[in-house]
């Protein structure tokens, strides 16, 4: 289990100008919505959230937007070009209840749009809130839409959609009242808007630095509780979130440095 998988990319689909996901064929665990893999390119290893699962077919696709050395190096493979996979770790989402709502912001929307697909398998209604800076930035719109779920768009340049931020949208547009829960993944401080004015239970995945992926080296611990976002998350209850008295306010760097947003 914590050793990688080296596995020839099945596909590269092209997301948007900086997101780019790649499928594998997966004879391993099949991962849950909301889970991670450790992605290693035989230099260095990070946590990606799988962004798709197929368990007919098995295969398993973790989308990837290019930010840095690592995800640059990433981006410039091609099918048939090798890649290392371990996993999948993390908590999950639970699925409750008849109707979701369903938030992402940005790369946010990787782990929530396998949800989306899960829950519409299950006859379950989702309403996806999907939210960008543009509209070219927005992912996902035609596999939300195939799987029958009502889209929500909103772009900060109101270049599609609602014209404003996500939580601007939430608290005029939508009366969550009538959902059973929500899931949430995007930016921290957008999630930490969310977490004050949603009312509803609600899922938050959760993102901290980590290296092991498996719980042992402590890394990804929150404070005070001294969860690990690895192992514990990175899907948190809301009532959990308000036992992390880090949430919305810091998080600490490769050496362990506090940082605020």
């Amino acid at each position: 289990m914590h050793t990688p998988k080296v596995l020839k990319i099945d596909e590269v689909i092209r997301e948007s100008k900086d997101v780019k996901t790649f499928i594998f064929k997966w004879n391993g665990k099949m991962p849950q919505p909301g889970q991670f893999m450790m992605v290693w390119n035989f230099k260095d290893e990070k946590p990606m959230s799988v962004s798709f699962i197929d368990h007919v077919e098995r295969k398993i696709g973790i989308s990837i937007k290019k930010v840095g050395e690592f995800t640059s190096e990433v981006h410039k493979l091609t099918p048939g070009d090798m890649l290392g996979l371990r996993g999948p770790y993390g908590r999950s989402f639970k699925i409750i209840g008849e109707k979701i709502l369903a938030i992402g912001g940005g790369i946010g929307m990787a782990p929530i749009v396998p949800l989306i697909e899960e829950a519409r398998k299950r006859d379950v209604k989702v309403d996806a809130v999907v939210a960008a800076k543009t509209k070219d930035e927005l992912l996902f719109l035609k596999r939300i839409k195939k799987s029958g779920a009502k889209i929500f768009p909103c772009t900060e340049d109101g270049s599609y959609g609602f014209k404003g931020l996500v939580t601007e949208f939430i608290s005029n547009k939508l009366n969550e009242n009538q959902y059973d829960m929500a899931v949430v993944c995007g930016p921290e401080l957008m999630m930490k808007k969310l977490f004050e004015i949603l009312d509803i239970p609600t899922q938050f995945s959760l993102e901290r630095y980590m290296k092991c992926g498996c719980g042992i080296c402590g890394q990804c611990c929150v404070d005070k509780t001294g969860w690990r976002v690895c192992v514990e998350g990175p899907v948190f209850w809301d009532y959990e979130l308000k036992m992390i008295e880090e949430f919305g306010v810091y998080k600490r760097n490769s050496k362990g440095i506090p940082k605020k947003f």
